[in-house]
């Protein structure tokens, strides 16, 4: 079925993005008047050379750092307008994330660690919602285990079950298969597919795996700070050949 872009279907939008660090002559153009939209229930792959912007753009679509002139939203919320404390509290709400490192608290359990940003802001989990995150991620019999009992995949299973159950409008994903093997990390992206299937999550993932790319419904390719393709229902083997002609173009340029 065809979805129509419009505003409601928008989990997140740069328009015009740019982020320059240093001034004069050391100054770097990050990004580069970015534009693009992350759509309700899909899963976004971000692709490219080092240094072309990946997890910059990530970050500043996260609130994770600021932007030096053009627009990033979450919903229809201008992340630019907010200050500390209500960007904080918009982190908390409406985005979930998942790094490489797990960043899971050794002396709780599994599902203390996945509702601990929940326990912090207060608010119960809605009970039937957890347990339907819990059984998509496969670990409904590992709950009660703490991080040193739980495998690396486990681990990361729990990192992303923490960033599902809080219901976020959107979770950005930075490499979170980087430290996995192959398997785990076939596990992992399948689980974050699933997500994305089952219970109509947002996900944007920074990823310099083309194997990663393929379980995403699109591609989206940086290079020198701006958006210079972008690819829909990818297979690792097209993503692996667009990465090699960036790369050759970038020798010859």
């Amino acid at each position: 079925m065809h979805r129509t872009a419009t505003p409601t279907r928008v989990a997140a939008r740069a328009t015009g993005l740019s982020k320059v660090y240093g001034h004069g002559e050391t100054q770097v153009r990050a990004l580069d008047t970015v534009s693009v939209e992350f759509r309700r229930g899909e899963f976004t792959a971000i692709m490219g050379p080092s240094g072309s912007g990946k997890s910059t753009l990530m970050h500043c679509m996260a609130g994770l750092d600021s932007v030096s002139s053009g627009s990033a939203q979450i919903g229809e919320v201008e992340l630019a307008s907010l200050d500390d404390r209500r960007l904080t509290r918009l982190r908390r709400d409406k985005v979930g994330f998942v790094f490489q490192a797990f960043n899971l608290l050794p002396t709780l359990t599994a599902l203390e660690n996945i509702t601990l940003p929940m326990d912090i802001a207060g608010r119960r989990p809605d009970a039937q919602w957890l347990n339907t995150v819990v059984d998509t991620v496969g670990l409904s019999g590992r709950l009660t285990h703490r991080p040193s009992q739980l495998s690396g995949g486990q681990q990361q299973r729990v990192a992303v079950a923490r960033a599902l159950a809080a219901q976020p409008e959107i979770i950005f994903a930075d490499e979170p298969t980087g430290n996995l093997d192959s398997r785990s990390g076939a596990e992992l992206l399948g689980f974050l597919h699933e997500s994305v299937r089952a219970l109509q999550q947002t996900i944007v993932m920074v990823t310099h795996d083309p194997v990663a790319a393929s379980y995403a419904d699109r591609v989206i390719f940086l290079a020198d700070g701006r958006i210079v393709d972008e690819m829909r229902e990818p297979t690792a083997d097209a993503v692996l050949d667009r990465m090699k002609r960036f790369e050759a173009k970038g020798r010859t340029s």
